[in-house]
Order: C-alpha cells, then structure tokens, then sequence
C-alpha cells in the first residue's frame, strides 16, 4: 500500500511528498509484526537502492505467502533531487543527509526529516542504501559508527557485503539519517556501493540476497534464502590505504575494481593526453584488496583514485 509520509506545497500549486509503499502479509494484523525499512534516494546522484527497491518488490510478490512481517519500501527519500539529479534538495543548495533528526515546527527541509523521521522509528532493521558519488566505485559495504558496532556488526554481518567498515565518531555525523535513528534505538546500516548516476546490477541483487537473509533471521521471511558471504571486517583506520594522485591527469586503470594486489602492483597511470607522457606510476603501498577506484578518470592533484584494505583483514585463503 502506498502512503504519503511527509508533503509540503511548493510554488504554482505544486506539492512534494515523501512515499513508502507498506508490503505485510494479506490478513494479518500488523500489530506485534516485526519491520523492516528499505531507505534510499537521500542523495539524488545516488540511484543503485532504486533497483534494489524495485527488485526486492518483485522477488516478494512472487513468493508473497512467505511473508510474516512489514517490509517499508522509501525509494525517493529526496524526490526533487531524484528528478534533477542532484545529490542535494535543488534550489536550497542543502544536503538532506545533515538535516535530521529535523523540526516539525521548522522551514520545509526541517519539517520534511522530521515527518521520516517519525515514520521510520521503530523499526526493527533500516538499511539505509547509497552508491558512491560519480567519481569513484566502491564494492558492497556497510559502514558503521563505533558507538553503535555491538547492535549494528551483528546485523550487518548477515546482509551479503564483502566488507563492514567501523569508523570512529564525528560531529558530522551527528546530523545524519542513520546516526539520528541509531540514536533513538532505531538500528540503521548504511549501505555503500556502486557509482553515482548509475545501477550496478551484480551488486543490487547481491545486496536483495542479504536483504531476504536479514529478513529470516528477523522472522519477517520464511522462504529459502541464499547462502550469505563473510564479509571482511576493519576497526582499524590504518588497515585501509589511500591513493591519492600526486600530478593531475588522466588517470588510466590497470587492475579491476576488487582486485587482490602485493605491494608494488601496478594500480594505474596517470598520463599526459596533450604531450603522451607518463606523469606518475600508480603503485600498491601495500598488499590487500582495491574496494574503492576511480570511475571518473581526470583527476587533479591530491585527488582520490583508490582505497586499499590491507591483507590481513582481507582473511587471504
């Protein structure tokens, strides 16, 4: 069922709304069900969870009868920015994801994050889905803020990504949607994967197998599930490695997005178009796994071309 969780008007007689769509079980009442929520769309330029909210629907229709709890569907956190693709709220210039908890006395933003706020409390699980921005891909992740790894590492650990990433606490987080929620008792993962204004389907339907994975051991699903991987975990911010580019260029790929390295593997050039020359030899500082690269291939100076995951949290067999 769909419903209008926030709205506001806008000029010329317009209106913005926020939708979910409620799937549960037929005749069944939803009082003591558990709930899942399926959250993306907060950044525009972010449309990887679009497929996921779509296919995720698809696999449920088919086998409906397995469901035994409430799967919230929020494909379009940030309408406006979905239409333009724009990663903020067009024309306020502003960041959706630093506006929660928000203010349901406040301006139109304000009121908007409070009014999902209010939706999405209470649930059992929210995956909260982005992709990385236009210029860099990055392999199927949840990052998790150390406060809250004792509830969130157990969770993240059945839901198919290759890697949990905990991070120290930062006052930027603050203002986010996941770090709003967590803080209330609200369980929230944030997801990362794939590339800005793009769909990656492998890395979607990696994801839906998680999903449906997470959603059995909540006791929302009680069909087969595919078997989930073990994802590498890091609470250590020296196990990952940052190429940054050292000249600016064009940077031109040597090794695939999840490539295994040693140290001093060959990463990728950063090369001259106007004169054909060579500017800089891009090396693996260390031995582990590419799970970030560079998508966009100009870069200048000090720019990001790649993340590394050192080898022994990678668990080489």
């Amino acid at each position: 069922m769909v419903e209008v969780i926030a709205s506001v008007g806008l000029p010329i007689d317009e209106e913005l709304m926020i939708k979910k769509n409620r799937i549960m079980p037929v005749c069944k009442d939803a009082g003591g069900m558990k709930r899942i929520s399926i959250v993306t769309g907060i950044h525009g330029d972010e449309l990887e969870g679009q497929y996921v909210c779509y296919e995720l629907q698809r696999r449920i229709a088919k086998d409906s009868d397995k469901l035994a709890g409430i799967v919230d569907i929020y494909p379009a956190m940030n309408p406006l920015g979905i239409d333009s693709i724009t990663r903020g709220i067009p024309a306020f210039d502003l960041d959706m994801n630093r506006l929660f908890p928000g203010n349901i006395e406040g301006n139109m933003t304000e009121y908007l994050a409070a009014g999902i706020m209010e939706d999405v409390a209470g649930s059992d699980c929210v995956l909260d889905i982005h992709a990385s921005n236009i210029y860099l891909t990055e392999i199927p992740q949840i990052r998790i803020n150390e406060m809250h790894e004792k509830i969130l590492v157990p969770l993240a650990e059945k839901s198919n990504v290759d890697f949990i990433w905990v991070h120290g606490a930062s006052t930027v987080l603050e203002s986010t949607f996941a770090h709003s929620l967590n803080t209330i008792g609200t369980p929230v993962l944030v997801v990362e994967m794939g590339v800005g204004m793009r769909l990656t389907k492998t890395y979607g339907d990696q994801l839906i197998d998680g999903i449906f994975n997470l959603m059995k051991e909540l006791g929302i699903w009680t069909g087969e599930v595919a078997e989930v991987r073990k994802p590498m975990i890091s609470r250590n911010p020296d196990d990952v490695s940052y190429l940054n580019a050292s000249a600016s260029g064009l940077f031109v790929p040597e090794v695939s997005h999840g490539a295994r390295l040693a140290a001093g593997d060959l990463v990728g050039r950063i090369v001259d178009p106007l004169c054909g020359r060579v500017l800089d030899e891009v090396k693996a500082p260390r031995a582990g796994m590419l799970f970030t690269i560079r998508e966009y291939p100009i870069v200048d100076e000090g720019s990001l071309m790649g993340r590394i995951l050192n080898e022994e949290v990678c668990n080489y067999e």
